[in-house]
């Protein structure tokens, strides 16, 4: 009897997941999940978010033998994969998601469309976020997207399964992938039945949180949904999301005003979600160019190894930017307002390129979805040619965050033994000071690698000196037409965007 392969790759679930649903109509169902050694030696792989696909796919495991499937995994290179399989056991067809994913993934589903081509195998694809193919401009996305999140969730189908016909060794360890050893010790662990504990906490509890606990590092660890790497993974989908986001709203209390506030605000983030993951799609250059092409050779010629080295050892010397680094190497994890003010510090005082930025962060980060990522690196670091500026203070961003230092005093041990009255220039400290407190600046504490007010203030003038040429400004039109959203903020976000001089595109998960 014809079967059909389901391919998984970001889509770790049974529950609203077209391709399995509709492979199901159509008859047995050989459910695959290939591990991709070329994928895992990308330099934005990260031992963590193995571990985390791993665990994942444990959970997938036994949600398909509930439904009557069995998971096949399976190590090699897809079209290799795919010719062994068409050669002992041909397939009528193949069902996948649609996935913005990095340059390889990219490449490589385009060499599974020539070899489906070439096979006469129909391959079926179908949207996983709000996302849409060979998108023209933004004119109608909006309506695209709540058309997508609106649409009933799929039910868990019932399945013939397919066995692979050959037997297949488990899939390979870290060290046989190459990836480096350290993932981060409290970083958050992969799965659908997490995921889903995650979701009920955060709509039934945590959200009352969510507006004005989701900027300092103190509250946004419980106040974000924390659902991101869940999302990205597709242990959930967006859809479900949504529409237990919006359940849970319409069922509140008149009381609730705080958690439906917070809920609402929480659907604001998963449009962006999607809005910044069609710029990776319509765009799949982003990842390794400038968006406007007019900034390229802005900061490539003036790579500072030092600077980078420093920023990875948690060595910047302002506090919460080590923090920050420290934060991430034990817990795979940061809040948004810290992420941009972590990029805003790379690209404007230390004024190093946001590619070889991105690539340490996309395996800092567990969550690390690429049409995100990428695309608020350049953001940030003001080369979208659309955006207002973005330099974010350390120090301001600690006194408004972090006002007594628990964060940084959590994080960076040194900084406890550090008095108040010097928590955000700990290297304002005279040397008599730092011997009654115990704590040298430039061994405990490193010293600032630059002079924050003057580095900054030379960085800005060169961005703008850029931006106000002609040439630069007449090509503004065409990255506005094809991805600027045209969705209107609202009045009060509006308010305070002009009275910061910058539009707050906050959306932690």
């Amino acid at each position: 009897m014809p079967y059909s392969i389901v391919w998984f790759k970001r889509d770790l679930r049974v529950y609203d997941h077209a391709a399995l649903y509709y492979a199901a109509q159509r008859g047995p169902v050989l459910c695959l999940y290939i591990v991709e050694p070329s994928l895992w030696a990308e330099p934005d792989a990260a031992n963590q978010h193995y571990q985390f696909l791993l665990e994942s796919l444990r959970d997938l495991y036994a949600e398909l033998r509930r439904c009557g499937g069995q998971l096949q995994v399976v190590t090699g290179e897809i079209p290799i994969i795919l010719d062994r399989l068409f050669k002992l056991a041909p397939f009528a067809a193949l069902y996948a998601h649609e996935e913005t994913g990095n340059g390889l993934t990219f490449r490589r589903d385009l060499a599974v469309a020539r070899w489906c081509r070439e096979h006469a195998v129909v391959w079926h694809e179908f949207a996983q976020f709000g996302v849409v193919r060979r998108l023209k401009n933004r004119n109608i996305w909006q309506k695209n997207w709540e058309a997508h999140v609106g649409c009933r969730c799929l039910p868990i189908p019932n399945l013939q399964s397919v066995q692979l016909p050959w037997h297949e060794p488990p899939p390979p360890t870290p060290e046989q992938l190459g990836l480096a050893q350290h993932t981060p010790s409290n970083r958050q662990h992969g799965g659908r039945r997490l995921g889903l504990s995650v979701l009920y906490s955060f709509l039934t509890d945590r959200s009352s949180q969510y507006r004005g606990g989701i900027s300092s590092p103190l509250s946004a660890p419980t106040a974000c949904s924390r659902l991101s790497p869940y999302l990205a993974y597709g242990c959930l989908s967006l859809r479900e999301v949504v529409q237990a986001t919006r359940q849970q709203i319409a069922n509140l209390p008149v009381d609730g005003s705080r958690r439906k506030q917070g809920l609402n605000a929480f659907i604001s983030r998963l449009y962006w979600h999607c809005h910044f993951i069609q710029k990776l799609e319509s765009e799949p250059e982003l990842e390794y160019f400038n968006l406007h092409r007019g900034y390229d050779g802005l900061r490539e010629n003036d790579w500072n190894s030092a600077h980078f080295e420093a920023l990875v050892a948690g060595r910047t010397g302002w506090p919460l930017v080590d923090a920050c680094v420290a934060m991430l190497n034990d817990t795979g994890w940061l809040n948004f307002r810290m992420r941009a003010m972590l990029v805003s510090v790379t690209a404007y005082p230390l004024w190093l390129h946001w590619r070889p930025v991105g690539l340490w962060l996309a395996r800092q980060f567990l969550d690390y979805e690429p049409g995100i990522h990428w695309s608020q690196l350049q953001m940030q670091a003001g080369t979208t040619g659309i955006n207002a500026a973005r330099v974010y203070n350390p120090i301001k961003q600690a006194q408004d965050h972090d006002p007594q230092g628990h964060f940084v005093r959590r994080w960076l041990p040194a900084m406890r033994r550090v008095p108040d009255t010097w928590l955000f220039e700990p290297w304002l400290m005279t040397p008599d000071i730092q011997a009654r407190c115990g704590v040298q600046v430039g061994v405990d504490i490193a010293e600032p690698l630059v002079d924050l007010a003057i580095a900054t203030r030379q960085a800005k003038a060169r961005v703008h000196v850029l931006r106000a040429q002609p040439d630069i400004k007449a090509a503004k039109a065409a990255i506005v037409d094809k991805h600027a959203s045209r969705k209107r903020p609202s009045s009060r976000r509006r308010s305070k965007a002009k009275e910061s001089g910058q539009l707050e595109l906050d959306f932690e998960f």
